[in-house]
């Protein structure tokens, strides 16, 4: 019998998004890390001139994304992975809360994910009826885990794992006899020291896992570096006996991109001029919103990478969201993460620079009249 799935945690920010839609100067949305720059004119360019569709897409990609993934490794992240060691999927989400049951995970098996989390690591272990372990610490990963998820950089606290840990984690895996996976989605910004200078190491890093992916995956998305939420446009890459496993289970499933889609993709990953210009987009609105929160006496914690602040001033985190509504700003409550972080909010550099400008004044006129 399966364990009942919890209720999906924002609805319970109703309430509060509809204090801050009473505000005079409107709500400002920090909650949901949704693109709002435009996608590249390259890409929709690529959409564009593949919309003759008529045929079935094919699950493992076109031979021409499959090599522009791989090349794309090889360049911005310094991993060598074949192209037959690589998988489009339909968005991330859709890949990590279904990675259980396309591995044949189920009851009596243990799925391990970060102490502060997405919650959809969680989800896909209740969907296959595993346990649900939350721990940061290897040497505390059961013995019955079959999956493991790696978050570097974090969501939502922006943290990196460096080689040695990222190492310490195949470790430990492989000693379990467990596939681990890194969700790697935020890769491509990394804002302090030494990420800011440094590429931010990925799972099949060589300095990781030499030269063998056994049991090892890497996930990645283009949602957030080229503003393609829309398209669900990511992939997977590592062991290519575990690429062949999901391929033949998703060949099955019916779990497909869409044409259009993989020429955009190919597009969006041979294309690094806009990657660049996005950086430099959120690393402006980092640069406004936090020192604002950090005049209204909140400590930054982590977000030394990624599209989110980490914040907390140690009160619970639904009195800080309800504070945050009053101004008329939407944030997220920690405790969506897990219930390691009930005192911390997260707010998403992913807004429109008037409104992360309007959300620093608003927070900062609120930190004067309370002085």
């Amino acid at each position: 019998m399966r364990q009942p799935l919890p209720d999906y945690p924002w609805d319970a920010m109703e309430p509060y998004a509809a204090t801050a839609a009473q505000h005079p100067e409107g709500a400002l949305n920090l909650s949901v890390g949704s693109p709002v720059d435009p996608t590249p004119a390259s890409v929709r360019d690529a959409l564009t001139a593949a919309t003759d569709a008529h045929a079935y897409p094919a699950t493992a990609g076109t031979g021409e994304l499959r090599a522009a993934i791989s090349e794309w490794f090889a360049r911005r992240r310094g991993v060598s992975v074949e192209p037959s060691g690589v998988l489009p999927t339909v968005g991330s989400k859709e890949l990590v809360a279904l990675l259980p049951f396309l591995l044949g995970i189920g009851a009596g098996e243990a799925v391990v994910f970060p102490r502060i989390a997405y919650p959809s690591y969680a989800m896909g272990a209740a969907l296959v009826g595993a346990d649900a372990v939350a721990s940061d610490v290897p040497a505390e990963w059961p013995e019955h885990t079959k999956l493991v998820w790696i978050n570097s950089p974090g969501n939502p606290d922006g943290r990196v794992l460096d080689v040695a840990a990222l190492r310490a984690a195949v470790t430990r895996a492989r000693e379990l006899g467990a596939v681990i996976a890194g969700d790697e989605c935020y890769a491509e910004f990394g804002w302090d020291a030494p990420w800011d200078a440094e590429r931010i190491p990925s799972i099949l890093d060589p300095r990781v896992v030499g030269d063998d992916h056994t049991d090892v995956l890497s996930v990645y998305s283009l949602s957030k570096q080229s503003n393609l939420a829309g398209y669900r446009a990511a992939f997977i890459a590592g062991d290519p006996d575990l690429i062949s496993r999901l391929l033949t289970v998703r060949k099955h499933a019916g779990l497909m991109l869409p044409a259009p889609v993989q020429a955009a993709m190919t597009a969006a990953l041979r294309d690094e001029e806009h990657v660049a210009a996005q950086r430099e987009r959120y690393r402006a609105r980092r640069a406004v919103l936090r020192p604002a929160l950090e005049a209204a006496g909140f400590r930054i914690e982590g977000s030394e990478a990624g599209l989110y602040l980490w914040a907390t001033r140690g009160e619970d985190a639904w009195d800080a969201v309800a504070e945050f509504a009053a101004l008329g700003i939407v944030v997220g409550p920690g405790h969506f993460y897990g219930s390691h972080s009930p005192q911390h909010v997260r707010l998403a550099l992913t807004a429109s620079d008037a409104d992360i400008s309007a959300a620093a004044n608003r927070i900062r006129a609120a930190a004067t009249r309370a002085a």
